[in-house]
């Protein structure tokens, strides 16, 4: 069996061997077995464990969230993996769209096609978002159509610096969100309020205007009524998507609740 000092590990990673102490220190990654002159040794079940801890550094958790996650029951290095390819292909998607807006206005610049004005900012999919629109108004009524009109005025005033980091701001809530599932937290626990405040604080910024109690609650509702908000949850995590739509209605409860006793 291939076995690794802290040294040898530290330089096939290109982490330093300090890092690999304080992940021993913290509990996020024990070595094999210690020697009798004290030396850690790793063996392949630490090195898939590290490489997952590199992998989700990568993806912006902290250290806490890591561990909650791979010290979860069930959890399985094999899906973790699949995961991790499911969200990176998705983002290589969304990058390709962007490449090919940017080619196409290369191309315009240089007088070699007549893209349409309006295609200088579609991406990654506006066919998807125009066909995810016209659900929400069937599913949810006329008053759907207004709701959508204001949320595009306030995308529409935001530059483009700041839409990428109001997504790396959701980005970052959910990867919370999905570390706390992975914990194995209910999704009435009131341990949560934190980072739903913080989801539902980042969708009224996305609205335009306050998102109450009951518009929060809709949404949940939504989460599991739209098969791409159900496929896109259950990529991060096999029965993510029911448990934050529960998550989501469990708080809005409250603060309905909260709200009714001021």
């Amino acid at each position: 069996m291939t076995r690794y000092t802290v040294k040898q590990l530290a330089d096939l990673a290109r982490i330093s061997i300090r890092t690999l102490h304080h992940y021993d220190d913290i509990g996020l990654l024990k070595p094999a077995w210690l020697g009798h002159n004290g030396y850690r040794y790793y063996e392949p079940p630490q090195l898939y464990r590290l490489q997952q801890v590199l992998m989700y550094r990568e993806f912006g958790l902290g250290l806490e969230a890591i561990k909650a996650i791979l010290d979860a029951p069930g959890f399985d290095v094999a899906s973790a993996l699949r995961q991790h390819r499911r969200r990176l292909v998705e983002r290589l998607e969304q990058q390709q769209a962007l490449i090919d807006v940017i080619d196409a206005t290369l191309a315009r610049l240089d007088g070699e096609t007549n893209m349409p004005d309006k295609s200088l900012y579609q991406w990654p999919s506006p066919q998807k978002q125009a066909e995810y629109e016209a659900w929400r108004v069937e599913r949810y009524g006329p008053d759907m159509r207004a709701r959508i009109a204001q949320s595009r005025t306030a995308a529409d005033a935001v530059d483009g610096k700041a839409a990428a980091a109001a997504m790396a701001e959701l980005q970052s809530v959910e990867d919370d969100l999905a570390a706390r599932f992975a914990s194995g937290i209910a999704p009435g626990d009131t341990a949560l309020a934190d980072v739903l405040d913080r989801h539902r604080t980042w969708f009224g910024r996305r609205w335009n205007r306050e998102c109450p109690p009951r518009a929060y609650a809709g949404l949940a509702d939504l989460y599991l009524d739209h098969p791409d908000f159900v496929a896109r949850f259950e990529a991060i995590a096999p029965g993510f998507a029911p448990w934050l739509s529960a998550a989501m209605k469990a708080h809005a409860a409250r603060a309905d609740a909260a709200a009714r006793m001021d």
